[in-house]
């Protein structure tokens, strides 16, 4: 075992981080998310000269000097721009094939690239493909430098899906060279620099409208005689089912005239216009189709992970709200039952354990909350102080002169230890654990032990409040508390499946206590781990939010994190050591499948891969609609403000404090989820985590001025 965490995994966060942003940046230039110009027909820049207008469909600008071609007579070029599409390519390859016709598609190279497959089946089938720049980009309206990306990561996509280049481009929004304008002039003479022919075409069916398969069957059989044509159609950008009835009858019409259907090249005399690619240029294509591919499906997972966490967000919440109405009707029904019995107040006496190891700060208030308790039954309290290096077994021992006090001294041994040893002091069968930087109300002790008046509960929950919540990260720990502890604890109560009864204060039938084998002193979360044990035992564990304790939170993002860590690595491992829980029977099986089920959705997994969710808003917030994804982020904070508000009440809270809640979703929240990150990591490369312990401020003086409190009617 290591004895220490790693700290490389900081550096892997970091780059998976980055690696996800640029998966998204390639998918979204891909897809036209990113760029300037795409799928927008840029300005006319003028007319071309009237040479290219009256030219052929193909021209050919190489060493400056207009020259142009037109298919040979008798001779179709169908040709389709705009795709691979899935649903409409193969169809009209099916079309095609039926007919023995081959044609020229001027395919998208971003979609080539996301589907390999269908560029291949065009080559094999006797297709040609040329190119229709990356991402449908007008290149009469982008600068130079997009122009020269666009053409060159077309050819690398093609040669990585067909070990082929190509001599053909066709500019997406041009037509016929009576449509030539002066920009799609000037960009055909750069690509004719790199090689290119530009391809216009003699017939435009303008079935990217839909105007009717009749409509393009007209438009694409208009001429006369023998002449032959470029024909412009397209198998991509919408429901191209006009467009496949048209085909059909185009090639059944056209073949009964006499016509030959071939590739553009072909009909112009050119010998190949896929000539076989570089070994370079295959091996660079290989790895954009690639890196294309897997940008699309990292971009899918994202997209379905930022669903699935905001369903499961919502669900959690209206879960936390139905089962908190749920636990206060049967907490009243149960008080109502009590009342109309009339049976005498359960006062059992009751043992009270303070672990303490370096607690001078707040020791002195603990112990007096505890001897001021308005309790009237049998009540002791021993403090354990656990080798402490300060003055805390000095002031604990001032107090036990006072009836009922005991201090015990032993080694440092750990807090697991220090209860144990209480617990085998203490003379009651209720005992009471409590933490020593916690102040109890007077009524505390007494709220605590009521529900045990019934034989089946083991453990009882007390509800834990931030006492210093005067700053920012103390009220954020405060919502933390109210909102999400203390809503989750309503929830396992009425579930029975309560996995955590906080070390703070919580309450234990000793026979409980002895089933689960003492405080377990394997897991960081001794607290977690005993109470899983407990429900496992077959114990009932319950929550009684009217038992308050007061405690000191970490003042400082350091000190909250060294807290949180160890809080997540204990419950990791208690969660590990329990998972038998999961495939059992009766009591054990119930609380695995309800209970860790939903701490490992909701407190591991979601956490986990809560960083990938803000890299894509991130990405969200700069390259898509921000306005959409700020009204997302407005209405979830909106949906959490109602929760807490809701929350709050129950706990008899104010809610003015909800005005840090927006804060909390963009510092504290990303702060938990690395907490967890660097638990899941610890835990898993085997690493050995210490106890951290925390500096107490001493919140809390010999009497303590609390916040006042009023439970919710």
């Amino acid at each position: 075992m290591r004895t220490r965490p790693p700290k490389g995994h900081w550096i892997l966060l970091l780059l998976t981080g980055v690696a996800l942003f640029a998966a998204l940046l390639v998918n979204g230039f891909a897809t036209g998310e990113i760029g300037e110009g795409t799928e927008r027909p840029g300005p006319a820049g003028g007319r071309a000269p009237d040479a290219a207008t009256r030219a052929g469909p193909v021209l050919n600008l190489t060493g400056g000097t207009l020259r142009s071609a037109r298919p040979s007579a008798g001779t179709i070029a169908l040709t389709f721009d705009d795709g691979p599409d899935p649903e409409w390519t193969p169809r009209l390859l099916e079309v095609l094939r039926r007919h023995n016709a081959r044609a020229t598609f001027f395919s998208v190279g971003s979609k080539v690239a996301r589907h390999p497959g269908l560029a291949r089946r065009m080559v094999r089938e006797g297709h040609e493909i040329g190119s229709h720049t990356y991402t449908h980009v007008d290149l009469g309206n982008a600068p130079s430098w997009r122009t020269r990306l666009e053409l060159d990561l077309s050819q690398r996509a093609l040669a990585g899906a067909t070990g082929r280049g190509t001599r053909l481009l066709r500019q997406p929004f041009s037509g016929t060279p009576a449509a030539l304008t002066g920009a799609q002039w000037r960009a055909a003479r750069d690509a004719a620099g790199r090689g290119y022919l530009t391809v216009l075409t003699d017939r435009d069916t303008e079935d990217w409208a839909r105007p009717g398969a009749d409509a393009i069957v007209r438009r694409a059989t208009a001429g006369t005689g023998r002449a032959g044509a470029i024909v412009m159609l397209h198998d991509s950008g919408g429901d191209r089912g006009e467009t496949v009835r048209a085909v059909e009858e185009i090639l059944e019409r056209l073949s009964a005239r006499g016509y030959r259907f071939t590739t553009v090249s072909e009909s112009i005399g050119l010998r190949d216009g896929n000539p076989p690619a570089s070994f370079t240029s295959r091996v660079v294509g290989k790895a954009l189709v690639l890196g294309q591919l897997g940008s699309g499906w990292v971009v899918g997972g994202l997209t379905a992970l930022f669903g699935v966490a905001a369903v499961l967000t919502v669900l959690r919440l209206v879960l936390l709200l139905a089962f908190a109405r749920t636990h206060i009707a049967g907490t009243r029904r149960a008080r109502h039952r009590r009342a109309r019995r009339g049976a005498p107040p359960f006062l059992p006496p009751v043992s009270v354990i303070v672990p303490a190891y370096n607690e001078e700060a707040g020791i002195a208030a603990t112990i007096g909350s505890l001897l001021d308790t308005g309790y009237p039954g049998p009540l002791e309290v021993i403090v354990v102080d656990d080798g402490s290096t300060d003055r805390t077994a000095e002031i604990a021992a001032s107090f036990t002169g006072i009836p009922g006090v005991a201090l015990i001294r032993k080694p440092n041994g750990g807090k697991p230890s220090a209860l144990n040893a209480g617990v085998a002091r203490a003379r009651a069968e209720i005992v009471v654990l409590v933490d020593g930087d916690t102040v109890f109300q007077r009524d505390t002790i007494g709220n605590l032990v009521a529900p045990m008046a019934d034989r089946r509960v083991g453990a009882v929950s007390g509800n834990t409040k931030v006492a210093n919540r005067g700053g920012i990260i103390g009220r954020w720990q405060h919502i933390e508390y109210v909102i999400g502890f203390n809503l989750d604890r309503r929830l396992f109560d009425v579930l029975q499946c309560m996995p955590t009864v906080p070390g703070a204060i919580g309450a234990f039938r000793r026979e409980a206590l002895a089933a689960a084998g003492g405080v377990p002193s394997d897991t960081l979360a001794e607290d977690t781990d005993l109470t899983m044990a407990i429900c496992r035992a077959g114990w009932r564990v319950v929550y009684e939010e009217t038992a308050l304790a007061w405690t000191e939170a970490p003042a400082t993002l350091r000190q909250l994190w060294r807290q949180r860590y160890r809080w997540c690595y204990g419950t990791l491992q208690a969660m590990w050591k329990h998972r038998r829980a999961l495939v059992e029977r009766g009591a054990s099986g119930r609380f695995g499948r309800r209970c860790l089920s939903y701490l490992a959705l909701f407190q591991v997994a979601l956490p986990v891969f809560a960083p990938a969710v803000d890299v894509f808003t991130l990405y969200g917030l700069l390259f898509l609609d921000p306005g959409t994804l700020a009204l997302t982020w407005l209405s979830f904070t909106a949906l959490q403000a109602l929760a807490g508000w809701y929350a709050l009440r129950l706990d008899g809270e104010r809610a003015r404090t909800l005005w840090v809640l927006p804060l909390q979703q963009v510092v504290y929240r990303q702060l938990m989820y690395l907490v967890v990150v660097q638990s899941l990591v610890t835990a898993v490369l085997g690493a050995r985590l210490r106890w951290q312990t925390i500096r107490r401020a001493g919140t809390f003086d010999p009497t303590p001025d609390l916040p006042a409190h009023q439970p919710a009617p």
